[in-house]
């Protein structure tokens, strides 16, 4: 029995969809739930996941795949239940709140299809396996790299994320690095949410509040981005190195070209949902992952490398929306 599949990696987006579906014979039939494109990391996610269905499915022509975005976590749930209608054999999800999206998920491991929950863990877990990036190396590798440019002395500067468990994960952890340096000092740490249009008024704030900076840690790269504008805008001449967080294409690129200020990133992948969507083609099959002797394993980190001039080459992707 084959799920529907959208054609050539077109999207169904809400209660609208953008192209019709193809009768199928697949054997497996996996949904996909992300977060609607409202962020350069969301942008990226489902642009990893529209092409890892297309590239799945060229491989395992008896996979098909839905890839279904959502705007708030009610519409998740409502695209989950849709795709349970539809008999998918899996599921995949990252979802856009956990405790929203708990018992519909629940609900979809409990009736036998095999779930992949993605970056959000649901608080009484519901899943076969639970892949993310590692937040807390996020902090520890982003805090490493500033204290040895900035000779372990100097004044930093935190635009954090949203007040979440994740932002604490890689908040604290960068904290417990800077704290092993006395002369480095911590002059504020503010939350951004993960927004640019907040991060730049934050930033605004704080270079005015703090007229001796030398480094910033925007753990988020779109986040960055706002903090160099504030600071190119400020005319401000004392602040020598800035450190995002995501590895996106736009900083990478600018980590690549050697900018004055911005010298490195650290990974936190929004192809974790395309590795998601091959652990699931994987489990749902019963088979062993590579040459492992055990079933696809129940929690996965993804390392958190530190991305610098000497290894941009090696994660840039010229195509991909992040």
């Amino acid at each position: 029995m084959g799920l529907k599949r959208l054609i050539k990696g077109t999207l169904l987006v809400g209660a609208l969809v953008l192209a019709p579906f193809a009768a199928s014979q697949a054997d497996y039939r996996i949904g996909v739930s992300v977060p609607a494109a409202d962020h350069g990391w969301t942008a990226g996610l489902l642009w990893w996941a529209q092409k890892a269905a297309d590239d799945l499915h060229k491989k395992y022509p008896d996979t098909e795949f839905f890839v279904v975005a959502a705007n708030s976590g009610t519409k998740q749930v409502a695209d989950v239940e849709d795709l349970m209608v539809k008999q998918m054999d899996a599921l995949v999800i990252l979802p856009h709140n956990p405790a929203t999206l708990q018992q519909v998920i629940s609900e979809a491991y409990e009736n036998g299809i095999y779930t992949v929950v993605v970056d959000r863990e649901l608080e009484s877990p519901a899943q076969d396996v639970f892949i993310a990036g590692d937040n807390a190396g996020m902090g520890r590798e982003a805090a490493k790299f500033m204290a040895e440019q900035m000779d372990e002395s100097g004044n930093v500067i935190v635009i954090e994320g949203m007040p979440i468990p994740i932002n604490s994960q890689r908040v604290n952890a960068f904290n417990e690095v800077m704290d092993q340096y006395p002369d480095i000092k911590i002059l504020d740490s503010q939350p951004s949410d993960w927004s640019p249009q907040k991060a730049l008024r934050v930033m605004e704030n704080l270079l005015r509040k703090h007229r001796d900076v030398d480094a910033v840690w925007a753990g988020d790269d779109d986040v960055l981005k706002a903090v160099m504008q504030a600071i190119e805008e400020a005319g401000r001449d004392d602040i020598k190195l800035v450190v995002g967080g995501g590895g996106s294409k736009d900083v990478i690129g600018m980590i690549k070209d050697d900018h004055a200020v911005v010298k490195a990133t650290v990974t936190y992948p929004p192809n974790m949902v395309a590795s998601a969507m091959a652990l699931a083609n994987t489990g749902v099959r019963g088979k062993n992952l590579g040459d492992m002797y055990h079933h696809v394993p129940a929690r996965i980190v993804l390392d958190a490398e530190l991305i610098t001039e000497e290894n941009a080459d090696n994660f840039y992707v010229e195509d991909a929306a992040y």
